[in-house]
């Protein structure tokens, strides 16, 4: 089987400004150096779907999609951005780009259920591990790994599921939707003091946080994760992985400062699919979330995917 490669050209048409580090620029950097590599040709590309409204509502309030939805029309009838917060702009494409990402995790968590596909990376944006049950912020709308992973297991049956956060930033949407769902286990690590400014306090048992300090380097993640994460994934023996794929810790990120690069993301990669082949039938799914030095972001992801792909 494939590793599946999700994205849509509506992902491309969101836009938050001119200078908006979250940028469609992104995408492209990505598929142009997997193309360069060679390594597209080891994916199994797929189309976004646009995600169903029913599956969002797993993991946002019935109220806040109702209104995100309404200001996404105002905005496309008038041609006008609307800011949601300082860094969050709604622009005429932003809820189909918001759909499609969501779809995507959605599509390529059935289509790994299915045996349809090994694993998945979804290349798409907006992200999602800032957005929580009722609020868009931090660049996101739609938390695309919570609806995800709520699908498995509302939808699809599955009895548990991890969430993997490797962004510099903490994965406060995601842990306000799942904290204290037992059939959660969500584990990261993130630079402390920094955006969001949380995460030092997990919201439940179920939450695995490592707030780590500026300047802190991937052999050091390479040792917490070793020493914390490992046994408590290994402990809740995850039945599937879906994985926020932040790539902003890279050393060559302006956004953060941490010291990560291409070979700690292959590392934490590998480690992650031990536990899925051990325990999750080889099941991941990963949504691509922050990294905003383009040439690093391309490589990185790069490395990411080859692990997933076994090549």
């Amino acid at each position: 089987m494939a590793t599946g490669y999700f994205s849509h050209p509506d992902c491309h048409r969101h836009h938050m400004g001119a200078g908006h580090p979250e940028c469609p620029e992104r995408l492209d950097a990505i598929d142009d150096f997997l193309l360069a590599s060679g390594l597209d040709v080891a994916l199994e590309k797929r189309e976004a779907p646009q995600v169903s409204l029913r599956d969002v509502e797993l993991a946002h309030h019935t109220r806040y999609v109702a209104h995100l939805r309404d200001m996404a029309e105002q905005v496309k009838a008038t041609g006008e951005r609307r800011a949601l917060d300082p860094d969050t702009v709604l622009c005429e494409h932003t809820w189909a780009a918001a759909l499609r990402s969501a779809g995507a995790a959605v599509a390529a968590t059935d289509a790994v259920l299915d045996r349809r596909l090994e694993n998945a990376f979804c290349a798409v944006r907006p992200p999602g591990h800032h957005a929580t049950r009722d609020q868009a912020m931090g660049f996101c709308f739609f938390n695309n790994v919570a609806i995800a992973a709520r699908h498995a297991l509302d939808v699809r049956g599955l009895r548990r599921v991890a969430v993997v956060d490797f962004d510099v930033h903490h994965g406060n949407g995601t842990e306000d939707i799942l904290a204290g769902d037992d059939r959660v286990l969500m584990v990261s690590f993130f630079q402390h003091p920094l955006y969001p400014y949380s995460g030092t306090e997990p919201a439940g048992d179920n939450m695995v946080n490592l707030p780590v300090p500026p300047y802190t380097k991937g052999m050091e993640i390479r040792e917490l994760i070793e020493a914390i994460w490992m046994p408590r994934l290994e402990r809740f023996k995850p039945e599937m992985i879906f994985v926020s794929a932040g790539f902003d810790a890279h050393r060559e990120d302006d956004l953060g400062q941490l010291g990560l690069v291409e070979a700690d993301y292959e590392w934490i990669t590998r480690r992650i699919k031990d536990v899925a082949d051990r325990h999750a039938k080889g099941r991941i799914v990963s949504c691509l979330e922050g990294g905003y030095s383009l040439s690093a972001l391309a490589r990185s992801v790069a490395a990411h995917v080859r692990v997933l792909a076994g090549v």
